[in-house]
C-alpha cells in the first residue's frame, strides 16, 4: 500500500501549493519521465516556482491527494532550461522582477544568465529597461538564494537535513554555513532539536579543540537539559561541573583531561549569556535552565495572585449540600462537608487522596455548590482519557486542558492566555498529578484573578512526564487550602485493590488472598525471570482471566509494564499479545509495526483535527486497500487514518504505567521485575495498581516489589515552586488533613 523505501528525484517546481508559518510546504514538481507533476510535502526552506530541486524521501499515498513524496531532504539546483530560468527569475522571489523582465534577462544572456548573476552582475545593465534599483534587488536576491542552497548542501553533508536544517537556516539565514563550520556549538545553544552530540561531531570534524570554551558551554547546557528530562528543574552547580567534565572527556578521544576551572567558567558563561540562571538552595549554589526558571517563577506569581484575589465567599453552601444529598441519596462524611465549606470560601483549593476515599463524590458536591451560586463552571483534565472519566463521573462536559486553553497547532501556543482568559467563574481540574510546570503555567496565565480553581488529584501517584512536581509543591507550600481525604469508605474497603493500594503507598507489602481463593480482586504471582513471566502473562490474558472472570481479553484487560524495551517491555509484549489474540487477517505494515482489523491501538499525540488525543485507546475496525486508509473506532466514533499517518498510533495490548495515568481498566496485569531496577519506585507500583477496577494481577520476581516499596527507592524531583509559593508572608499554612474518625 506504500513504498517505504527512500528515493531521490530531480525536477522543476511547477507550483507552490501551500506554505505554513513553521515551514511546512506542498510543491508540485515536474520530473522527467513522469506524465504528471509529483506532489512533494515536507518542512524545508522557501523554494521559488521554476527552481530545479533534488528531493530525497519516501513515496507515500495520501487518501485524498494520491501519491506524494515526503521530503526528508530538498536541495535547490540551477535551472537547466531557458523556460525554467524565466519562471525561476519571474516567480516573484525578487521584488520588481516579474515575468516580463525575467523574459528579457533570459533572452539577453540565455543559459549564461546564472553565471552573469554570479560573476558579472554589472552586465545586467545590458538588459533593456532594467534600472540600477532592480539590478541591485536581483543581485541581492540571487546571492541570498545561492547562500541558502549552499547552506542546505553543507548541512546535509554534516548530517543535518529536513526540518532540522530548516530551523538552522531560519535561525541563521545566509550565515548558516559559516556558523556550522566556524561556531558549531552555537547550534546546541541556540537551535531547538540540535543536541550536544550532533554539534560535537561537526566540531570535531572541523578541528575544534576539545577544550574550546564553546564546547564546554554546549556540554554544560546538554546536562541542564538532561536535568529536565529527569523531572527536576535545577542541579547543584558543583555536581553539574563535575558531570560535565566527565562527559566532555569521555565523548572525544582527544579530550583525556579538561581543567575543572575551564568547565566552571563555561557554566558561568551560560549564566551570563542568559541560557541558565544561578540561584541558591539552602546555601548551595544551583543552576536552572533559563526558560524553566521563568516558567516556575511566573506560575508561582500567578497562583499567588489567584489565592489573594478578593473572591467573595459563596452563599448557600449548606442548602446546596442538603439538596445534593437529597438528589443523590448520598450522606456526605464530615471531612467532605469540611472540604465543601473550604471550596465555598476559598478562591483556590486542592483535593487529594487515594482510591476509595470519596474524591469523586466530593467533586460532584462542590460542583453543586458552584452551580447553585450561578457560576459558569468548566471541567478539564490533562488527557482525553482523564477528561472522559471526569465527564462520566460528574455527568457534565469535560475537556482536555489543551482544548480548554484552545491550543493552536499552527502557532504551537494557546489562544487563551493572560490577554484572552478562559470564560469561567470556576475551573475544576482532575488528575493534577499529571500537570507539569509548562501546562500548569499556561492554565494559570489564562485564569482571571477571582476565578475559582479546584485542583483534584492523587499526590502519591507518579509525577508528570514533563519537569516539575506541581501538585506536590502546591500542597507542600501550605499556601493553598488542601483537603487530604484518608477515610476509606466501607464498600471500597472490601476491595483488596483499594486496601493494597493504600498499603503500597505506606510502604507495606500487599495483602494476598489465601491459596486457591478465586474471589479476590488482587493477586500476586512470583516468576523466576522474564521468559517465564511472558509465558504466564499470555496464559493469563488469553485463557485464565477470560475463563474465570468472564472478561474480554482485548477490551477488558490492560497489560502494564514499566518500560518500552526489554523482554517484557511494551514492544515485545504487544508483538506477543497481537500474535496470541489477533494473529491473522487483513493487515498493513508501518515501519516495524503491523496492524490488523481488531487490533487495540493507542493514539500517541494530540490530534485536534480528528478529535483524538495522546493516550486515547481505540480498535481497528476496517481497512481500505484502494484508498490506503485505516479506520479506528474511539468510543464508538470512527476515525480515518492514511497509511502514511500510522506513526501516530501504536499497538495498545500493553502500555507503560506512565501512559496509563489518568485511565482505569476493568483488569490490569502488571509485570514488575528486578531488571526494571531504574524504574522501581513506590509511586510507580501504586499508580499501576490503582489503574485496575475489578482485577489486578502482578507478575513479579521475589525482589522487585521489595525494591519498589523501599524508602531508598523514592526519587524526589528538585523543584522550587513550593518555596516560591511559601515565601509569601501574607499566606500562612492552611492544610486540612481529613483523617478517618
Amino acid at each position: 500500500m506504500t513504498d517505504p523505501l527512500e528515493q531521490t528525484l530531480e525536477g522543476t517546481v511547477e507550483r507552490v501549493s501551500f506554505e505554513s508559518p513553521d515551514g511546512y510546504r506542498v510543491l508540485r514538481v515536474s520530473v522527467e519521465g513522469r506524465d504528471q507533476p509529483v506532489t512533494v510535502v515536507g518542512t524545508f526552506p522557501p523554494v521559488p516556482q521554476g527552481a530545479r530541486v533534488r528531493i530525497r524521501g519516501p513515496m507515500e499515498t495520501h487518501r485524498r491527494f494520491g501519491e506524494q513524496l515526503r521530503a526528508n531532504s530538498l536541495i535547490e539546483l540551477a535551472p537547466s532550461t531557458m523556460e525554467g530560468l524565466e519562471r525561476y527569475l519571474g516567480s516573484g522571489m525578487i521584488k520588481g522582477i516579474g515575468p516580463g523582465f525575467a523574459k528579457r534577462i533570459v533572452e539577453t544572456f540565455a543559459m549564461d544568465t546564472l553565471r552573469i548573476l554570479e560573476d558579472e552582475p554589472q552586465r545586467l545593465r545590458e538588459v533593456d529597461g532594467l534600472g540600477k534599483k532592480r539590478i541591485d534587488l536581483l543581485v541581492e536576491a540571487w546571492q541570498t538564494q545561492r547562500q541558502t542552497r549552499d547552506a542546505l548542501v553543507f548541512l546535509e553533508r554534516h548530517g543535518i537535513s529536513g526540518p532540522l536544517a530548516t530551523r538552522v537556516i531560519k535561525r541563521y539565514g545566509t550565515q548558516a554555513s559559516q556558523v556550522v563550520s566556524q561556531e558549531p556549538y552555537r547550534l546546541a545553544l541556540e537551535v531547538w532539536g540540535v543536541g550536544f552530540k550532533t554539534a560535537d561531531r561537526i566540531a570535531s570534524a572541523a578541528g575544534v579543540a576539545a577544550d574550546a570554551p564553546a564546547r564546554l558551554q554546549a556540554g554544560g547546557l546538554q546536562l541542564l537539559h538532561d536535568t529536565l528530562e529527569s523531572g527536576s528543574v535545577y542541579v547543584d552547580k558543583n555536581a553539574l561541573v563535575d558531570r560535565a567534565k566527565q562527559m566532555l572527556e569521555q565523548s572525544r578521544t582527544d579530550a583525556s583531561s579538561i581543567e575543572r576551572d575551564a568547565v566552571v567558567r563555561a557554566v558561568d558563561a551560560l549564566i551570563l549569556g542568559g541560557h541558565a540562571v544561578a540561584d541558591t538552595v539552602d546555601g548551595t549554589p544551583v543552576v536552572f535552565p533559563a526558560w524553566i526558571y521563568r516558567v516556575e517563577t511566573r506560575l508561582a506569581e500567578r497562583l499567588l495572585a489567584l489565592v489573594r484575589s478578593n473572591a467573595p465567599p459563596l452563599d448557600g453552601a449548606q442548602e446546596a449540600i442538603k439538596a445534593f444529598e437529597a438528589d443523590t441519596g448520598v450522606v456526605l462524611a464530615e471531612e467532605q462537608r469540611m472540604a465543601i465549606q473550604i471550596a465555598a470560601r476559598s478562591p483556590v483549593m486542592v483535593v487529594t487522596g487515594g482510591p476509595g476515599v470519596g474524591k469523586t463524590t466530593l467533586v460532584r458536591a462542590i460542583l453543586a455548590v458552584f452551580e447553585g451560586a450561578k457560576l459558569e463552571v468548566r471541567l478539564a483534565a490533562p488527557t482525553g482519557r482523564a477528561a472522559k472519566r471526569m465527564a462520566e463521573a460528574t455527568s457534565r462536559p469535560a475537556s482536555t486542558l489543551h482544548r480548554l486553553l484552545e491550543f493552536d497547532a499552527q502557532r504551537g501556543s494557546f489562544r487563551r492566555n493572560r490577554s484572552c482568559t478562559v470564560d469561567a467563574g470556576a475551573v475544576v481540574v482532575d488528575e493534577t498529578s499529571m500537570l507539569d510546570l509548562s501546562l500548569a503555567d499556561a492554565l494559570l496565565q489564562a485564569l482571571e484573578p477571582g476565578t475559582r480553581l479546584v485542583l483534584v488529584g492523587d499526590v502519591d501517584q507518579l509525577p508528570s512526564v514533563g519537569p516539575g512536581a506541581v501538585l506536590r509543591d502546591v500542597i507542600d507550600s501550605g499556601v493553598v487550602p488542601t483537603v487530604r481525604l484518608k477515610r476509606i469508605f466501607r464498600q471500597a474497603a472490601e476491595s483488596r485493590i483499594v486496601v493494597n493500594a493504600h498499603r503500597i503507598n505506606a510502604g507495606v507489602f500487599p495483602e494476598l488472598p489465601e491459596p486457591g481463593d478465586q474471589t479476590s480482586d488482587f493477586y500476586l504471582a512470583y516468576r523466576a525471570d522474564a521468559k517465564v513471566v511472558l509465558k504466564s502473562l499470555l496464559d493469563l490474558v488469553t485463557q485464565r482471566i477470560p475463563k474465570h472472570f468472564g472478561l474480554d481479553p482485548v477490551r477488558d484487560v490492560q497489560v502494564l509494564t514499566p518500560m518500552n524495551r526489554g523482554q517484557v517491555g511494551t514492544h515485545a509484549l504487544n508483538a506477543a499479545l497481537q500474535e496470541a489474540l489477533n494473529p491473522s487477517g487483513v493487515s498493513v505494515t508501518q515501519g516495524a509495526r503491523k496492524y490488523r482489523i481488531g487490533d487495540k491501538v493507542m493514539q500517541l499525540r494530540n490530534d485536534y483535527d480528528r478529535g483524538v488525543f495522546n493516550g486515547d485507546v481505540g480498535f481497528v475496525t476496517r481497512m481500505d486497500a484502494e484508498e490506503a486508509t485505516v479506520h479506528v473506532s474511539f468510543d464508538g466514533r470512527e476515525v480515518e487514518y492514511d497509511v502514511s499517518e500510522l506513526d501516530a498510533l501504536s499497538l495498545a495490548y500493553a502500555c507503560t504505567i506512565h501512559k496509563a495515568q489518568g485511565s482505569e481498566y476493568p483488569t490490569v496485569v502488571l509485570t514488575l521485575l528486578s531488571e526494571h531496577y531504574v524504574m522501581l519506585t513506590r509511586n510507580l507500583l501504586y499508580t499501576a495498581v490503582t489503574r485496575g477496577k475489578r482485577l489486578v494481577v502482578v507478575l513479579t520476581d521475589e525482589k522487585a516489589v521489595g525494591l519498589a516499596l523501599s524508602d531508598a527507592r523514592r526519587v524526589d524531583r528538585r523543584t522550587r515552586l513550593a518555596a516560591r509559593l511559601g515565601s509569601d508572608p501574607s499566606c500562612g499554612p492552611r492544610v486540612a488533613d481529613a483523617s478517618s474518625p
